[in-house]
């Protein structure tokens, strides 16, 4: 399956905010890096179809969703050639505040080559990092030819800062809302489905059964395996399948693209207590469920999941 991971930018309006920057001490970050890891699948958010921002805010939340805030980062972690995970810290006795499933914004302002002229470009990102976590959250940033806001990231040294916003609900998750889900993901769109995943399985008391079909260019791509492979081991309510286009002859898992079959036999099928969670490039989506309409709407179900029988219901798209 052939990743395309990014999707093209947007400006918006610019605000200055108050910078915070303690370091955390509770985790080594190479650990953190190592064992959970989710980043943002990127999109363009002009100004007039921005997503819903929770209305809520607390002095014990580091996210504000009235105004853009610094967090300073502390350190970077090289995970593959061309993904590094980053550790921003703002105040020591605030938690992040975000709810799964749900992302941050982030900021920039860049300038015009040539005319000098300035202009800002917002890309969510959803922090790998325990959302009880005080004083730091993590960050995956895949990076691209053409992605402003990675390169962005990647020029950024410790000590300098970054504005961000929200949270941005995606799907509000409770315990237990379905008795199975199943989850498609390519590339970095596992992020959304590592934060329900991370959600399911660290609470005793939440039964619900997870199937992840998860696709990549090659086995070497695949975002944070190990940590998959462990969670899956240690697990029995969670099960994963993998999926690549090109792969050596020892490959075990799954070869080519997603398809009625792969589907049929690695996730729940169609029923009131199942929920399929759908993320990833935008070839990927359309091919599984069909595209969203924009950041907030779900458009109408097409691809596979229609073809197999599954509802607009039963469907979520990130």
């Amino acid at each position: 399956m052939q990743q395309h991971h990014q999707q093209h930018d947007s400006s918006s309006s610019s605000m200055a905010s108050l910078e915070e920057a303690i370091n955390r001490k509770e985790l080594q970050f190479a650990a953190i890096c190592a064992l959970v890891g989710i980043a943002a699948l990127y999109v363009a958010v002009p100004r007039s179809s921005e997503p819903a921002i929770h209305s809520k805010r607390s002095k014990d939340f580091a996210l504000n969703p009235k105004q853009w805030v610094n967090f300073t980062l502390q350190e970077s972690h090289p995970l593959t050639h061309n993904t590094r995970i980053y550790r921003f810290t703002f105040d020591p006795n605030a938690k992040l505040g975000l709810p799964v499933a749900s992302c941050l914004l982030t900021r920039a302002v860049l300038t015009t080559t040539g005319s000098g002229r300035s202009y800002s470009i917002i890309r969510p990102y959803t922090p790998i990092s325990d959302p009880n976590a005080k004083g730091y959250c993590d960050l995956m940033v895949k990076f691209y030819p053409e992605g402003k806001m990675s390169r962005h990231i990647a020029q950024l040294k410790p000590g300098d800062t970054l504005e961000v916003n929200g949270p941005v609900t995606k799907l509000p998750y409770k315990a237990n809302m379905k008795r199975h889900l199943g989850m498609i993901a390519g590339g970095t769109g596992i992020t959304p489905m590592l934060q329900i995943i991370d959600a399911i399985l660290s609470n005793p008391n939440d039964y619900t059964q997870l199937s992840l079909l998860y696709a990549n260019l090659s086995p070497e791509n695949i975002l944070l395996k190990d940590n998959l492979d462990a969670l899956a081991h240690a697990h029995p309510n969670f099960k994963v399948f993998y999926m690549v286009d090109i792969a050596a002859t020892d490959w075990t898992g799954g070869l080519g693209r997603i398809n009625k079959d792969v589907i049929m036999k690695g996730l729940p099928h169609p029923s009131r207590d199942t929920l399929i969670l759908v993320s990833g490039p935008p070839g990927l989506v359309e091919h599984v469920c069909g595209d969203k309409e924009d950041e907030n709407s779900q458009g109408e179900l097409a691809g596979l999941l229609k073809e197999i029988g599954y509802k607009m219901e039963q469907v979520y798209k990130f």
